[in-house]
C-alpha cells in the first residue's frame, strides 16, 4: 500500500467484525469501526488506536439508508474517501419455516442483505472515482450447505454471494474487486449464545470433533482471508467465493 487508505468495516463491534477491523488498522489502513452498538464499536477502535494505529468508531443501523449515508459522510470528514468496504454487519436466526413472521423475515433482509446494498452504494462512488476498490462481503457457510430452521438467514446470505458474482462482473472494469467469505462455524459471541440456547444440536466442542481440522474457527481466521483479498497481490480474485471453514464445506 503506497498511501494510506480508508477501509469501513460493518459490524465491526464484536466477533469477525472485531478481528477485521483490528487486522486492517495493523495493515495500514485508516479504519472506521461500524456498529449498532457504539459502546462496542469505540471499544475496538480504542483498542487499535492503544497499538499506534488509526481507528475511529460510527455508530450506524446498516437498515437505514440515511443512517448509512449520514455515517459514511462522518468518515470521509474523517479521513477522506472510502476505498476498503467489509460488508460484515448481521444478524441471525432460528426458527422453523412455518413460523417465520413477514416481521422477521423484513428484518433480517433489511439488515443482511440491504445493508451490504445501502452501504456499497454509498460507498462506491469513491472508489470509482480513485480507480481502486475492495469489497469484501461476510456470507455464511450455511449458504453453500443450507441449514435447517434458517430459511430467512440462509437467503439472505446466498443472496450476498450472489450480489458478490454480479457487483464484481460491473465493477471489475473500474478497478474494483468484489468477492466473499462465507465462514464456516467461527466461535464468536453469536455463536456461543447459540450454543447456550441449544441451537446448535451440540456442543461447540462436538462441531469442533466434526471440523476436518478438528477445531473451530476464529475471528482472525476471517481477518487473515479478508486482508489477503483487499492487499494489493489479490487484484487479479474478484467474484470469488473464498470459503474458510477448516474444511467442513469444500
Amino acid at each position: 500500500m503506497t498511501e494510506r487508505r480508508t477501509a469501513v468495516v460493518t459490524g465491526g463491534g464484536s466477533g469477525i467484525g472485531r478481528a477485521i477491523s483490528l487486522r486492517l488498522a495493523e495493515d495500514g489502513f485508516a479504519t472506521a469501526v461500524l456498529d449498532l452498538n457504539e459502546e462496542a464499536a469505540e471499544s475496538v477502535a480504542a483498542e487499535a488506536r492503544q497499538k499506534g494505529h488509526e481507528a475511529t468508531a460510527f455508530k450506524v443501523d446498516v437498515s437505514d439508508r440515511a443512517a448509512v449515508e449520514a455515517g459514511l459522510d462522518q468518515v470521509r470528514s474523517t479521513y477522506g474517501p472510502i476505498l476498503v468496504l467489509v460488508n460484515n454487519a448481521g444478524i441471525t436466526g432460528f426458527k422453523e419455516f412455518m413460523k417465520i413472521t413477514d416481521a422477521v423475515w423484513d428484518r433480517i433482509v433489511a439488515v443482511n442483505l440491504s445493508g451490504p446494498f445501502y452501504c456499497t452504494q454509498a460507498a462506491v462512488p469513491d472508489m470509482i472515482e480513485a480507480g481502486w476498490g475492495r469489497i469484501v462481503n461476510i456470507s455464511s457457510s450455511s449458504a453453500q450447505s443450507g441449514q435447517q430452521y434458517m430459511v430467512h438467514y440462509v437467503s439472505t446470505k446466498a443472496g450476498l454471494v450472489g450480489f458478490t458474482k454480479s457487483l464484481a462482473l460491473e465493477l471489475g472494469p473500474k478497478g474494483i474487486t468484489v468477492n466473499t467469505i462465507p465462514p464456516g462455524f467461527v466461535d464468536t459471541p453469536m455463536l456461543r449464545a447459540s450454543e447456550e440456547r441449544g441451537l446448535l444440536g451440540g456442543t461447540v466442542d462436538h462441531h469442533a470433533d466434526l471440523t476436518p481440522v478438528r477445531r473451530p474457527g476464529r475471528p482472525e481466521d476471517i481477518a487473515n482471508a479478508a486482508s489477503f483479498l483487499i492487499s494489493e497481490e489479490a487484484g487479479y480474485i474478484t467474484g470469488q467465493v473464498i470459503g474458510v471453514n477448516g474444511g467442513r464445506n469444500t
